[in-house]
């Protein structure tokens, strides 16, 4: 299976960037927090946060700007690390963060007294820790102190601490090489291997590493640089190494780099004698000065390929992605096969064997291997009928039978159809349900097919019970295939704490993404892999289940009442709320899409196929540029013919009504009068323990009191999906997956700036709180405007059963064609809804872990039991509503 890195961003580190430093020394933090949304935006997956620099309070820039990141949640979903060599910072921005934090660093370079009483406070703030290589005697330079150290360190850790070994991140220490001093010669070469060696001597502890220290040597040269730190990391990685602080986006791909230059970097990195002779160092130095600047080499496009012999070419065609020649390739070998089956068996298969290793090398992206399936498919439909005439179509072997479905309630399948078109890619044979399917007939299917693995798919909260359900009717049936989860819901943590001990007969297994699904697959149906995978898999949720267990103490909970008295306080006289261009409800549509396409943000639309970058700057990415830009062409030329040809039907509907608040309610009235209730949207409190001024927030109190002066609430419901299923299922079913999904993805843009022009016209005309504002896309995106559109089942109000008293209140389905499935789920699936408020205070949060004594007060206010409550908010409960000790269950 392809090792997965883990992307450490270090640009909000006042020693590592020169910006970052002016603009906390500067009291700047607004813009600090751009910076580290920057670099989640760019790929960083844990954000390293250093404040020690000589001029500054490091304690008190720590602590205020984990406060204020803590409040954007589109940068707190990623981990922090609290990167310091003052303990007193590092202890001090624990106290800050909501979630699993990662401590950079501990050592034992003042013996290990001091190394446990550190490790022993990161235990109790639940932080993962990184442990540098360093002793009483100093750094670890050799391979061999390096495992010394580490492992020292790894039986304190684990044996006298009790740490968990999966939370000990050991970074060994990257240094600089062909420096000109032959000791350093090796420095590479003792990282690659002492990470080897750690990862084999010391269970589930993870390695780490400053990249660019490696390349130190060449600053100034920025593409010869960039070729080390690929070439290093190529080798390191492969040797176990899990996460590092490296630019991802500034990296070349490994086989891009020029043959030459890159031949010298690997000498140096390897410390291997060059063929030419001479020192390794040496030829690198004098060959530096010829890759300043660029150092890449233009791509000449011709047909040189169609010269090689049919197979070369069938196989081109397949890792390019090219149609155009393919029915006559294919014939072609059709004629020299002794029959039409051997061709799918042979040259096809091989082709796409070829595509599989590249894409599980990091060398073929999500986009690309599509439209090698589209390829595939192609060659085999030309096959069809031919193999039938024969009757031998049936005989083809597959390397396993995948079933696979979104879950009842659900109606999104964009991710499951990638990972599909995937595993078809691979040679699995794939049935695909589609959504909304019951747990009967899934299981029902899964006999009658005599299926190998069941995989299901969510985005919508309630689809976790549905898994759950369905993998507890598999344990009562008797069944004992793998069960794979995946979807945005979905998450490791779940599935190991909800899904697995209700399937004890047979494993179940998260899968991230499309990138993991051929591993996995592949593990879980081979006979001398299956057993020791299916082993690690579930001593991995042990260890989850036991960690969630840790993390559910509601001592760090404020109580409710508490919390409410420190809700956001508004001063409502001040400013009063603007009163809207009216009040109940007014549809729009049919909408035009050639509006409605300025609005689109087209960073998400990349995402979705795991092409991970801003736009626009992704299309000229090192790595991933060449297939964002591919991809970025054809949905282009698609987007034209979907606003041409009206091939979706675009409808919304916005009202507002008089509105006032009642506690962590929303009383809406049926006229100005404010006499008669007309119904109430509710909302739950944050009670994570919250420090200073800041506040335990609610919706409601961005809705002036009752009492108070009068104020309003909008709602909206938008949907550009009317005809989105029609135009994918046509392309499904002349064998073109690729357009399938990229219609569906271009129908979700289209929503989504749906919503955005809808919003901007509530702000600049049917409110007009906003009125002087102008049409701007990169302030639109970034949200740089006044008022917020909420939603239900979205973090600040995670209850989808609100989405009820919104539709009720719009009349969404007459007036749209908008429909909620049995879980809320908005179908078609490309629809958006939600709340307007506009005060200019209120922002966007989270509502995080809640009490079992808010839950109790919610279902009261809501005529619930309290089990009802408990199921539909079950993703933020601090407690276990069935008594269990969780992780005490293997």
């Amino acid at each position: 299976m392809r090792p997965v890195f883990v992307n450490i961003g270090e640009r909000t580190n006042v020693t590592g960037s020169a910006k970052f430093r002016k603009l906390i020394v500067e009291g700047d933090y607004a813009a600090a927090l751009s910076v580290a949304r920057q670099q989640v935006e760019a790929g960083a997956q844990v954000i390293d946060i250093n404040m020690d620099e000589g001029l500054l309070d490091s304690e008190r820039a720590m602590v205020t700007f984990l406060n204020l990141l803590a409040a954007e949640p589109d940068i707190a979903r990623v981990p922090i690390m609290i990167d310091s060599s003052k303990w007193e910072v590092i202890e001090a921005g624990l106290k800050c963060v909501q979630g699993k934090a990662i401590v950079n660093s501990i050592s034992m370079k003042e013996g290990e007294d001091k190394f446990i009483e550190q490790a022993r406070l990161c235990l109790r703030y639940g932080a993962a820790v990184v442990v540098m290589a360093f002793d009483e005697i100093g750094q670890a330079d050799t391979a061999d102190r390096k495992v010394e150290i580490c492992e020292r360190a790894y039986r304190v850790l684990v044996d006298k601490v009790g740490f968990p070994p999966e939370d000990i991140i050991f970074d060994p220490n990257i240094f600089a090489v062909a420096t000109g001093i032959e000791e350093h010669d090796n420095y590479a070469v003792d990282f690659i291997e002492g990470t080897r060696r750690i990862k084999q001597l010391l269970p589930y502890a993870r390695v780490s590493g400053g990249v660019s220290n490696v390349s130190f040597s060449f600053r100034g040269n920025e593409p010869v640089r960039r070729a080390i730190h690929s070439v290093f990391l190529y080798h390191a990685i492969n040797a176990g190494m899990d996460m590092g602080i490296v630019n991802a986006g500034d990296l070349p791909v490994y086989d891009d780099i020029d043959a030459e230059l890159r031949e010298a970097v690997e000498d140096v990195i390897l410390n291997r004698t060059p063929k030419a002779g001479g020192s390794q160092t040496e030829r690198l130095v004098d060959m530096a000065p010829n890759y300043k600047g660029d150092g890449a080499k233009a791509k000449v496009v011709d047909l040189e390929w169609r010269k090689g012999s049919v197979s070369e070419r069938l196989t081109h065609a397949l890792v390019h992605g090219i149609t155009e020649f393919i029915d006559a390739d294919t014939e072609e070998a059709r004629l020299a096969a002794e029959r039409p089956l051997h061709v799918i068996e042979g040259p096809l298969m091989d082709g796409m064997n070829v595509v599989g290793d590249l894409f599980g090398a990091g060398k073929m992206f999500l986009p690309q291997v599509v439209k090698s399936a589209r390829v595939m498919k192609q060659a085999v439909a030309w096959l069809m009928p031919f193999m039938e005439a024969e009757k031998e179509g049936q005989e083809r072997k597959a390397a396993g039978k995948i079933l696979m479905a979104t879950v009842k309630g659900d109606v999104h399948d964009i991710g499951k159809n990638i990972v599909g078109v995937v595993l078809q890619c691979n040679n699995y044979e794939v049935i695909d349900l589609g959504v909304m399917v019951p747990a009967d007939r899934i299981l029902a299917e899964a006999k009658e097919h005599n299926v190998d693995v069941i995989g299901l798919s969510g985005l919508i909260t309630p689809s976790l019970d549905e898994m759950v359900f369905l993998a507890s009717e598999m344990e009562r049936q008797g069944f004992d295939i793998p069960l794979l989860i995946g979807g945005a819901t979905t998450s490791k943590t779940h599935t190991a704490v909800k899904i697995a001990p209700s399937y004890r007969r047979g494993s179940t297994t998260y899968v991230l993404d499309a990138s993991r699904a051929v591993g996995v697959v592949s593990s879980l149906l081979s006979p001398e892999e299956k057993e020791k995978f299916e082993a690690q898999t579930r001593e991995d949720y042990v260890r989850v289940r036991e960690q969630f267990a840790r993390g559910q103490d509601q001592k760090n909970r404020t109580p409710i009442a508490e919390a409410r008295a420190n809700g956001f306080k508004i001063d409502w006289a001040g400013a009063p709320p603007p009163r809207p261009s009216f009040t109940g409800i007014r549809s729009f549509g049919p909408y035009d899409l050639e509006e409605l396409a300025k609005y689109i943000d087209w960073t998400p639309f990349f995402a979705s196929w795991e092409l991970v970058g801003r736009y626009p700057q992704i299309l000229e990415d090192d790595v991933v540029g060449e297939a964002a830009s591919d991809l970025w062409r054809d949905a282009q030329a698609m987007l034209k013919q979907i606003i041409d040809e009206k091939w979706f039907e675009a409808r919304g509907v916005v009202g507002f009504w008089p509105a006032q608040a009642d506690g962590d309610d929303v009383v809406l009235y049926t006229d100005e009068t404010r006499t008669t209730e007309l119904t109430r949207l509710h909302t739950l409190r944050q009670q994570m323990a919250k420090s200073g001024d800041k506040a335990n927030l609610a919706l409601s109190d961005f809705i002036a009191p009752v009492g108070g002066p009068a104020d309003w609430i909008g709602g909206f419901a938008v949907t550009a999906g009317h005809g989105e299923l029609e135009v994918a299922k046509r392309f499904k079913d002349a064998g073109d997956d690729y357009s399938a999904i990229l219609s569906t993805a271009l129908a979700d843009r289209l929503a989504e700036a749906f919503a955005e022009a809808l919003h901007h016209r509530v702000r600049t005309e049917l409110w007009g709180y906003a009125s002087e504002e102008g049409f701007d896309i990169d302030r639109l995106i970034g949200e740089k405007y006044r008022g917020i559109r909420p939603a239900p089942g979205y973090p600040a109000q995670p209850d989808h059963t609100e989405k009820a008293t919104l539709f009720k209140l719009l009349d969404a389905t007459a007036q749209t064609g908008m429909e909620l499935t049995e879980s809320f789920a908005m179908n078609p699936p490309a629809s958006v809804s939600g709340l307007y408020f506009s005060h200019p205070d209120s922002h966007y949060f989270g509502v995080g872990r809640i009490d079992r004594d808010q839950v109790a007060d919610y279902a009261r206010r809501k005529g619930w039991e309290i089990s009802l409550a408990e199921r539909w908010l079950a993703p933020i409960l601090a407690y276990d509503p069935n008594g269990e000790a969780r992780g005490a269950a293997a």
